[in-house]
């Protein structure tokens, strides 16, 4: 599978990396080709990894993941030619904290109503925005099993069942999640509760001192 992976920090690095260990093709996105992160990169990850700008990254693979800072996520994919995201499952990882007043974190106003998620598929009006993997440690993003072998769980949403059914695919192949585990909270409006998660999963992880940890629903 082609794979671009819009972000260069430890989320995308994260990301980027162990799609390449399941031996997809995976480009890394930055705002221009040749972004000095996205270059060390490729040189570690070996054949099946690139990279380029956003546009690049999303013309050449077939689902994209959104590893960028919520705050200028939405300037990113504007730099993005739209056709280049058309019918293609983007798959949004973004959070718009605000840390202006100290921790722990509040939502960006801009989005305090209508989500960054809802924001992002108004803008992709053709792809399938996704919602997921935002409430989480990057490193139990890629490996599920990291805490209590794998039995908690992540949530998803988003407009298309078709989409959803293929990011499902995408966790459970590459990223040991277990497809139980995967709670989907319906359209993309749930992405406002999603997003809404993050602050209190701060507060969550200042009291235990680790980010290794999730959530689990129980009944």
């Amino acid at each position: 599978m082609r794979i671009g992976v819009l972000g260069t920090g430890v989320v995308g690095e994260a990301i980027a990396t162990a799609l390449v260990k399941q031996e997809h093709i995976v480009t890394m996105g930055s705002r221009k080709a040749g972004n000095e992160k996205a270059v060390a990169w490729v040189d570690k990850a070996g054949g099946l990894a690139a990279e380029g700008s956003f546009d690049d990254a999303a013309h050449h693979s077939d689902i994209i993941f959104l590893c960028l800072n919520g705050e200028f996520a939405l300037d990113a994919i504007a730099s993005i030619d739209i056709k280049h995201l058309s019918n293609k499952i983007v798959i949004d990882l973004t959070n718009p904290l605000d840390f202006t007043q100290g921790m722990p974190p509040g939502i960006l106003k801009e989005f305090r109503v209508k989500s960054l998620g809802e924001h992002i598929q108004e803008a992709l009006p053709t792809s399938f925005v996704v919602k997921t993997l935002n409430t989480i440690n990057y490193k139990l993003m890629v490996d599920a099993r990291i805490v209590n072998k794998g039995n908690h769980d992540l949530f998803i949403c988003g407009n298309d069942e078709a989409a959803k059914t293929k990011v499902k695919e995408i966790l459970c192949n590459n990223f040991y999640w277990n497809n139980e585990s995967l709670l989907d909270l319906g359209d993309i409006k749930a992405a406002r509760c999603l997003e809404a998660i993050v602050p209190f999963w701060v507060m969550v992880w200042k009291k235990l001192d680790t980010p290794l940890f999730n959530f689990q629903v129980v009944q």
